[in-house]
């Protein structure tokens, strides 16, 4: 969103307004009866930045302004009865793959509304992932056809190639066909690991160099697959069974608006998502 929005304190509100869109398009859309909406406030003190310091230390912090607006965007989100996740050394992901974790064996499936390729080792045989602003949606079954490898081998994939996005450097010389053949071959991380020996003998261009860098690199493999596996153990809190949606905060909601400064529209819609309209039709 361009930066023309500002609180009543003359903070900027752009991202909010941002947030508030697509939030009140997903629920207008969707209207779950559980839903869970995970910030991530662990960006330099997650612990995966003890296992490796220099995890994601390519990334600049974020601004004030924006963290300021983060608040903003978990009270609304409070304000509207939705379960709130966020935890200091815990990222969005692993809140997301222990909500659904936790879910599952009371017979929830999940929809993981994101497009995120680290997200699809968490799909389950009755779950989604659905990138919302390109409207697409696939499975388990589906993950194969858009990265190369099935969905519980995204982390180890990830772990042979690397991540620049987060800092994990991966095996050297081993891209993403490379690594999608060794664990088409293998099935996993550990199995290609203890029959290393043998990846010289794959039809595979560079394949004794990569066997080599493989047994090389053993230890730094192993540790990029703890940094791209999602945690499921992450605490919670005290959440409603399911993340099922609680009532909404009226007034909450209101002052929210007004320090927000957003427009009548904006406002009715959302009274009606939190319950305490009804639509006009």
């Amino acid at each position: 969103m361009p930066d023309e929005f500002h609180d009543a304190d003359g903070w900027p509100t752009n991202a909010v307004h941002g947030f508030a869109r697509f939030l009140l398009e997903l629920l207008e859309k969707e209207r779950p009866a559980h839903i869970a909406i995970a910030f991530d406030e662990a960006l330099d003190s997650c612990f995966r930045n003890r296992l490796y310091p220099a995890y994601k230390a390519n990334r600049d912090p974020a601004p004030d302004a924006l963290r300021r607006q983060f608040t903003h965007c978990k009270a609304l989100c409070a304000a509207l009865g939705l379960s709130v996740l966020s935890h200091g050394e815990y990222e969005a992901d692993d809140l997301i793959g222990s909500a659904l974790h936790a879910a599952r064996p009371d017979g929830f499936r999940g929809v993981i509304v994101s497009a995120d390729k680290d997200l699809s080792q968490l799909l389950g045989e009755h779950d989604e992932q659905w990138d919302f602003a390109r409207g697409q949606r696939w499975g388990m079954a589906g993950v194969k056809a858009r990265h190369g490898v099935e969905a519980r081998q995204i982390a180890d994939y990830l772990a042979l190639t690397g991540d620049a996005v987060d800092n994990i450097p991966g095996v050297s010389g081993i891209g993403a066909k490379s690594a999608a053949v060794l664990l088409s071959h293998f099935g996993d991380l550990d199995t290609l690991l203890a029959r290393v020996d043998e990846v010289a003998f794959l039809r595979l261009r560079g394949a004794a160099t990569m066997a080599a860098r493989l047994r090389e690199q053993r230890e730094h493999a192993l540790l990029w697959r703890r940094l791209t596996t999602i945690a499921l153990d992450a605490p919670l809190g005290d959440i409603a069974h399911g993340h099922a949606r609680g009532p909404a905060d009226g007034d909450m909601l209101a002052g929210l608006s007004d320090a927000l400064r957003l427009g009548p529209m904006t406002r009715r819609r959302l009274r009606v998502a939190a319950g305490l309209d009804n639509p006009a039709y």
